[in-house]
């Protein structure tokens, strides 16, 4: 066990000595950028986070978001996209994707009715992910699907996601460790059994209690400080490390998310101490 605790220590350190990068999901202050971009902003620069997930200037134009950012020495490296966007106005996706300068393109949920998502519905989104992503090659931009839980419903001898994971051709994906574990799946088991297929993650705990469902949803205020709630987030960083994941987003939803995001960033630098 104590050799086990020293490899883990050292890939931990590994992770944070490399070029791969902790970031910030900018869903995370959704509430803050309603009043204050410019604060928002300087609150994150000053978490000492620069690489971000985002797509949205809030109320601002292009110019003057981008101006605020670089005041901040932030950069948008990943953005989210529709899926109906995807689906139907790629130019659009492509051209926000350009004027962030980001690299990937971030799908986070598929539309589906009253909770119905089988083989129908998996096989479709797929096809549509495939499509796009093929096109967004063409000017250098990564698609990532970001699971959210319903796609780990039963299929044949695994899940739904096998199938997604299985013939995804022309897109990666985006584990969000909080989802995954919510719809029933082990993010560390799943990175372990698709190592090529990740390409983002997003940390996210989960309040120690809470049980998963198969519907994608839950009371934000279960997103707990990282390495306070239920999900091995130790194994899932050494592993990301290990995968060459390039960027991790923190991403909290709840209302604490202030207090929390730098509570959070103190543990990932409690690993690379240890």
């Amino acid at each position: 066990m104590r050799n086990l605790k020293c490899v883990l220590s050292l890939l931990i350190f590994s992770l944070f000595a490399s070029s791969q990068e902790v970031g910030l999901q900018l869903y995370s202050l959704r509430n803050q950028f309603k009043t204050d971009v410019p604060g928002t902003l300087k609150l994150i620069s000053d978490w000492d986070i620069n690489k971000l997930e985002g797509g949205d200037t809030y109320g601002l134009s292009n110019e003057e978001f981008n101006k605020l950012l670089e005041v901040n020495n932030l950069k948008v490296v990943s953005i989210g996209a529709s899926f109906e966007d995807l689906e139907s106005n790629l130019d659009n996706v492509i051209a926000n994707a350009k004027n962030h300068g980001a690299k990937y393109v971030m799908c986070a949920w598929v539309p589906h009715v009253d909770n119905k998502w089988d083989l129908e519905e998996t096989k479709y989104a797929t096809d549509v992910f495939n499509q796009a992503g093929k096109q967004l090659k063409d000017y250098g931009l990564v698609l990532a699907y970001h699971a959210h839980g319903y796609e780990f419903r039963p299929y044949k001898n695994g899940t739904l996601f096998d199938y997604m994971a299985e013939n995804a051709v022309d897109f990666k994906f985006e584990l969000d460790v909080y989802w995954a574990h919510h719809g029933g799946a082990d993010p560390l088991a799943l990175m372990k059994k698709y190592p090529s297929k990740f390409v983002l993650l997003h940390l996210k705990d989960m309040e120690k209690g809470v049980k998963g469902n198969n519907t994608g949803h839950e009371d934000v205020e279960t997103n707990v400080v990282l390495g306070t709630g239920q999900i091995d987030m130790v194994g899932v960083i050494a592993e990301a490390k290990k995968l060459g994941i390039e960027y991790m987003f923190i991403e909290d939803e709840s209302s604490r998310v202030v207090e929390q995001v730098p509570q959070s960033m103190a543990f990932l630098k409690s690993l690379k101490e240890k």
